[in-house]
């Protein structure tokens, strides 16, 4: 059953894309075929500029000691935005704007500190002996 929901959506989200292209070009006019050749040249640039900023993302995570999830989750994000405006669609192109616009991911603070001072957690302890370990 799962497989064949999946199945419809994937065969009906290009025949949303067509039908809804089909409406607009009815509407619009030939203004749409310049709308669709740059959206697909703004995605194949996103994509390029992806390649090279990836590496710089990862790296720059890696010195800052933070995790590589991060870094990853918001360049395959950017990935997926610029495969979507490559695909020839309206719908498309709003899905990539959207994942586009949403704000990165906020990367959780580390436990050291930016000046290198060693962290002192003060408080009382004292030591019990098991019995189980002797």
């Amino acid at each position: 059953m799962q497989l064949l929901i999946v199945f419809i959506i994937l065969l009906g989200f290009p025949a949303l894309e067509i039908v809804v292209l089909f409406r607009l070009a009815d509407s619009i006019g030939w203004w749409l075929l310049p709308w669709l050749i740059l959206s697909a040249v703004a995605g194949w640039a996103l994509i390029q500029e992806e390649r090279l900023a990836m590496f710089a993302r990862l790296f720059s995570s890696l010195q800052s000691g933070q995790p590589l999830g991060f870094a990853m989750l918001d360049s395959l994000r950017t990935l997926f935005a610029g495969v979507l405006l490559i695909f020839p669609g309206v719908i498309s192109d709003v899905l990539a704007v959207i994942l586009l616009l949403l704000p990165r991911t906020k990367v959780p603070h580390s436990p050291v500190r930016e000046n290198s001072e060693e962290i002192i957690i003060e408080g009382e302890w004292q030591r019990e002996d098991d019995p189980r370990l002797k």
